[in-house]
Protein backbone atom coordinates (compact mmCIF):
# COMPACT_ATOMS: atom_id res chain seq x y z
CA UNK A 1 0.00 0.00 0.00
CA UNK A 2 2.52 2.62 1.03
CA UNK A 3 4.43 1.66 -2.36
CA UNK A 4 1.57 1.81 -4.37
CA UNK A 5 0.25 5.26 -3.06
CA UNK A 6 3.39 7.16 -1.30
CA UNK A 7 2.15 10.46 -1.14
CA UNK A 8 -1.34 9.11 0.10
CA UNK A 9 0.77 7.09 2.87
CA UNK A 10 2.93 10.08 3.80
CA UNK A 11 -0.31 12.34 4.28
CA UNK A 12 -1.65 10.10 6.17
CA UNK A 13 1.21 9.34 8.59
CA UNK A 14 1.54 13.28 8.96
CA UNK A 15 -2.30 13.25 9.82
CA UNK A 16 -1.67 10.86 12.57
CA UNK A 17 1.05 12.79 14.00
CA UNK A 18 -0.51 16.09 13.85
CA UNK A 19 -3.78 14.59 16.15
CA UNK A 20 -1.58 12.41 18.15
CA UNK A 21 1.00 14.51 19.26
CA UNK A 22 -1.54 17.01 21.37
CA UNK A 23 -2.27 13.73 23.47
CA UNK A 24 1.17 12.29 23.82
CA UNK A 25 2.32 15.60 25.14
CA UNK A 26 -0.89 15.83 27.74
CA UNK A 27 0.10 12.17 28.72
CA UNK A 28 4.38 12.77 28.99
CA UNK A 29 3.08 16.22 31.12
CA UNK A 30 0.83 13.91 33.36
CA UNK A 31 3.51 11.69 34.05
CA UNK A 32 6.03 14.44 34.91
CA UNK A 33 7.91 14.31 38.34
CA UNK A 34 8.26 18.61 38.50
CA UNK A 35 5.88 21.54 39.88
CA UNK A 36 5.07 23.34 36.47
CA UNK A 37 4.08 21.99 33.10
CA UNK A 38 6.75 20.38 31.22
CA UNK A 39 7.55 18.78 28.11
CA UNK A 40 10.38 16.64 27.78
CA UNK A 41 8.99 15.80 31.64
CA UNK A 42 11.87 16.34 34.49
CA UNK A 43 11.31 12.29 35.50
CA UNK A 44 9.06 9.93 35.12
CA UNK A 45 5.95 9.78 38.30
CA UNK A 46 2.47 9.17 39.03
CA UNK A 47 2.29 12.04 41.60
CA UNK A 48 -0.09 13.86 40.01
CA UNK A 49 -2.41 11.24 39.19
CA UNK A 50 -2.63 10.58 43.08
CA UNK A 51 -2.69 14.82 43.52
CA UNK A 52 -5.65 14.89 40.89
CA UNK A 53 -7.66 12.08 43.07
CA UNK A 54 -7.00 13.63 45.82
CA UNK A 55 -8.30 17.71 44.96
CA UNK A 56 -11.33 17.95 46.74
CA UNK A 57 -12.63 20.23 43.57
CA UNK A 58 -11.89 17.96 40.58
CA UNK A 59 -13.57 14.89 43.09
CA UNK A 60 -16.41 16.79 44.17
CA UNK A 61 -17.30 18.56 40.05
CA UNK A 62 -16.51 15.03 39.23
CA UNK A 63 -19.82 13.82 40.90
CA UNK A 64 -21.85 16.47 39.76
CA UNK A 65 -21.01 15.73 36.05
CA UNK A 66 -21.99 12.64 36.81
CA UNK A 67 -24.98 13.07 38.11
CA UNK A 68 -26.00 15.90 35.56
CA UNK A 69 -24.33 13.44 32.29
CA UNK A 70 -26.61 10.27 33.85
CA UNK A 71 -29.96 12.41 34.46
CA UNK A 72 -29.73 14.57 31.37
CA UNK A 73 -29.56 11.49 29.21
CA UNK A 74 -31.75 9.55 30.41
CA UNK A 75 -34.59 12.80 30.06
CA UNK A 76 -33.40 13.15 26.82
CA UNK A 77 -33.78 9.31 25.65
CA UNK A 78 -37.09 9.37 27.44
CA UNK A 79 -38.27 12.25 25.49
CA UNK A 80 -36.62 11.85 22.11
CA UNK A 81 -36.61 7.88 21.30
CA UNK A 82 -40.80 8.30 21.48
CA UNK A 83 -40.72 11.83 19.59
CA UNK A 84 -38.89 9.76 17.37
CA UNK A 85 -40.80 7.07 17.06
CA UNK A 86 -44.00 9.25 16.63
CA UNK A 87 -42.18 11.59 14.09
CA UNK A 88 -41.51 8.40 11.86
CA UNK A 89 -44.37 6.33 12.19
CA UNK A 90 -47.22 8.72 12.70
CA UNK A 91 -46.17 11.50 10.59
CA UNK A 92 -48.10 13.75 12.38
CA UNK A 93 -48.98 17.21 10.63
CA UNK A 94 -46.37 19.49 10.98
CA UNK A 95 -43.76 16.79 10.72
CA UNK A 96 -40.70 19.17 9.15
CA UNK A 97 -41.46 22.10 11.76
CA UNK A 98 -41.22 19.09 14.84
CA UNK A 99 -38.22 18.02 13.48
CA UNK A 100 -36.82 21.21 13.14
CA UNK A 101 -37.67 21.91 16.98
CA UNK A 102 -36.25 19.01 18.33
CA UNK A 103 -32.74 19.83 16.31
CA UNK A 104 -32.74 23.36 16.97
CA UNK A 105 -30.53 23.35 19.97
CA UNK A 106 -27.82 21.79 17.33
CA UNK A 107 -28.30 25.46 15.49
CA UNK A 108 -28.51 27.93 18.29
CA UNK A 109 -24.90 28.75 20.00
CA UNK A 110 -24.79 27.04 23.05
CA UNK A 111 -23.62 30.44 24.50
CA UNK A 112 -27.03 31.99 23.79
CA UNK A 113 -28.51 28.53 24.74
CA UNK A 114 -26.92 29.03 28.05
CA UNK A 115 -27.56 32.24 28.76
CA UNK A 116 -31.52 32.14 28.57
CA UNK A 117 -31.91 29.38 31.10
CA UNK A 118 -29.29 31.15 32.72
CA UNK A 119 -31.92 33.90 32.66
CA UNK A 120 -35.29 31.56 32.88
CA UNK A 121 -34.03 29.01 35.14
CA UNK A 122 -31.78 30.82 37.77
CA UNK A 123 -32.71 34.69 38.13
CA UNK A 124 -36.89 34.04 37.19
CA UNK A 125 -37.94 30.85 38.12
CA UNK A 126 -35.00 30.38 41.35
CA UNK A 127 -34.26 27.27 40.57
CA UNK A 128 -30.72 25.54 42.11
CA UNK A 129 -27.55 24.91 39.24
CA UNK A 130 -28.25 21.68 39.86
CA UNK A 131 -31.51 21.44 38.46
CA UNK A 132 -30.84 24.19 35.99
CA UNK A 133 -27.57 22.23 34.70
CA UNK A 134 -29.28 18.86 34.18
CA UNK A 135 -32.32 20.94 31.95
CA UNK A 136 -30.04 22.36 30.32
CA UNK A 137 -28.14 19.66 29.38
CA UNK A 138 -31.15 17.47 28.48
CA UNK A 139 -32.09 20.30 25.99
CA UNK A 140 -28.75 20.18 24.69
CA UNK A 141 -28.46 16.32 24.01
CA UNK A 142 -32.23 15.97 22.90
CA UNK A 143 -30.82 16.61 19.58
CA UNK A 144 -28.95 13.94 19.43
CA UNK A 145 -31.42 11.33 20.77
CA UNK A 146 -33.42 12.00 18.06
CA UNK A 147 -30.81 12.27 15.22
CA UNK A 148 -29.19 9.26 16.24
CA UNK A 149 -32.04 6.67 17.08
CA UNK A 150 -34.34 8.46 14.29
CA UNK A 151 -31.44 7.46 11.85
CA UNK A 152 -31.71 3.47 13.07
CA UNK A 153 -35.63 3.84 13.17
CA UNK A 154 -35.33 4.88 9.61
CA UNK A 155 -33.50 1.42 8.31
CA UNK A 156 -35.60 -0.73 11.18
CA UNK A 157 -38.62 -3.09 8.67
CA UNK A 158 -42.17 -1.56 9.71
CA UNK A 159 -43.04 -5.47 8.70
CA UNK A 160 -41.59 -6.45 11.50
CA UNK A 161 -44.09 -3.87 13.81
CA UNK A 162 -47.20 -4.86 11.62
CA UNK A 163 -46.65 -8.80 11.88
CA UNK A 164 -46.42 -7.93 15.81
CA UNK A 165 -49.97 -6.11 15.68
CA UNK A 166 -51.08 -8.42 13.26
CA UNK A 167 -50.59 -11.19 16.36
CA UNK A 168 -52.86 -9.24 18.67
CA UNK A 169 -49.58 -7.14 20.44
CA UNK A 170 -50.96 -3.70 21.36
CA UNK A 171 -49.15 -0.40 20.44
CA UNK A 172 -46.54 -0.61 23.84
CA UNK A 173 -46.21 -4.09 23.84
CA UNK A 174 -45.08 -3.81 20.38
CA UNK A 175 -42.93 -0.87 20.57
CA UNK A 176 -40.94 -2.60 23.69
CA UNK A 177 -41.07 -5.88 22.69
CA UNK A 178 -40.03 -5.30 18.59
CA UNK A 179 -38.96 -1.81 17.71
CA UNK A 180 -36.98 -1.06 20.80
CA UNK A 181 -34.98 -4.27 20.48
CA UNK A 182 -34.57 -3.49 16.81
CA UNK A 183 -33.02 0.14 17.75
CA UNK A 184 -31.21 -0.83 20.58
CA UNK A 185 -27.81 -0.04 18.24
CA UNK A 186 -29.19 3.51 18.06
CA UNK A 187 -30.12 4.29 21.45
CA UNK A 188 -26.57 2.94 23.07
CA UNK A 189 -24.60 5.08 20.01
CA UNK A 190 -27.19 7.75 21.29
CA UNK A 191 -26.83 7.07 25.16
CA UNK A 192 -22.78 6.86 24.52
CA UNK A 193 -22.83 10.09 22.33
CA UNK A 194 -24.81 12.08 25.27
CA UNK A 195 -23.31 11.27 28.09
CA UNK A 196 -19.75 12.26 26.58
CA UNK A 197 -20.94 15.35 25.00
CA UNK A 198 -22.54 16.35 28.81
CA UNK A 199 -19.07 15.11 30.49
CA UNK A 200 -17.35 17.42 27.77
CA UNK A 201 -19.76 20.54 27.73
CA UNK A 202 -18.10 24.12 28.67
CA UNK A 203 -19.76 26.57 27.26
CA UNK A 204 -23.51 25.96 28.60
CA UNK A 205 -21.94 24.24 32.34
CA UNK A 206 -20.28 27.88 32.67
CA UNK A 207 -22.97 30.34 32.91
CA UNK A 208 -25.15 27.29 34.74
CA UNK A 209 -22.83 26.44 37.40
CA UNK A 210 -22.24 28.36 40.81
CA UNK A 211 -19.65 28.71 43.65
CA UNK A 212 -20.85 25.00 45.46
CA UNK A 213 -22.21 23.42 42.31
CA UNK A 214 -19.52 22.65 39.67
CA UNK A 215 -18.93 20.19 36.96
CA UNK A 216 -15.39 19.03 36.17
CA UNK A 217 -14.77 20.80 33.18
CA UNK A 218 -15.52 24.35 34.78
CA UNK A 219 -13.72 23.41 37.84
CA UNK A 220 -10.45 22.17 35.30
CA UNK A 221 -10.92 25.92 33.69
CA UNK A 222 -10.99 27.58 37.36
CA UNK A 223 -7.60 25.57 38.28
CA UNK A 224 -5.72 26.53 35.12
CA UNK A 225 -6.42 30.57 35.49
CA UNK A 226 -4.52 30.09 39.10
CA UNK A 227 -2.30 27.04 38.73
CA UNK A 228 0.83 25.73 36.23
CA UNK A 229 1.08 22.29 37.91
CA UNK A 230 0.74 18.68 35.74
CA UNK A 231 -2.11 18.12 38.35
CA UNK A 232 -4.91 19.56 35.32
CA UNK A 233 -2.43 17.13 32.71
CA UNK A 234 -3.32 13.97 34.92
CA UNK A 235 -6.90 14.56 34.83
CA UNK A 236 -7.30 15.31 31.46
CA UNK A 237 -5.46 12.17 30.73
CA UNK A 238 -7.82 10.41 33.03
CA UNK A 239 -10.52 11.48 30.97
CA UNK A 240 -8.61 10.12 28.10
CA UNK A 241 -8.71 6.94 29.82
CA UNK A 242 -12.23 6.78 30.79
CA UNK A 243 -13.07 8.04 27.07
CA UNK A 244 -11.34 4.99 25.96
CA UNK A 245 -12.94 2.46 28.50
CA UNK A 246 -16.27 3.70 27.72
CA UNK A 247 -15.36 2.78 23.74
CA UNK A 248 -13.89 -0.34 24.54
CA UNK A 249 -16.93 -1.36 26.81
CA UNK A 250 -19.08 -0.30 23.60
CA UNK A 251 -17.10 -2.60 21.21
CA UNK A 252 -17.61 -5.03 24.03
CA UNK A 253 -21.07 -5.27 23.99
CA UNK A 254 -22.92 -4.62 20.34
CA UNK A 255 -19.32 -3.93 18.22
CA UNK A 256 -18.78 -0.55 16.40
CA UNK A 257 -20.14 -1.94 13.27
CA UNK A 258 -23.95 -2.12 14.90
CA UNK A 259 -23.40 0.77 17.23
CA UNK A 260 -22.09 3.57 14.36
CA UNK A 261 -22.53 2.03 11.52
CA UNK A 262 -26.21 0.96 11.44
CA UNK A 263 -27.73 4.34 13.01
CA UNK A 264 -24.87 6.91 10.47
CA UNK A 265 -27.52 8.91 9.00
Amino acid sequence: MIRRRPVLSLLTLVTLAFLLFPILVVVGVALSRGDVLRFPPDGVSLRWFGEALRYQPFTDSLGTSAIVAGAATVIALAVGVPATYALHRRSPRGRRFLLTVFLSPLIVPELVLGFALFQLFLVRAGFDALAALIIGHSVLLLPYAVRVTGASLERADPALEAAAAGLGAGPLRTFFGVTLPVIAPGVLSATILSLLTSFNNVPMSLLLTSRTVQTLPVAMLEYVQTSFTPMIAAVSTLLLLLTVAVAVLAERLVGFQQVFGRSAP
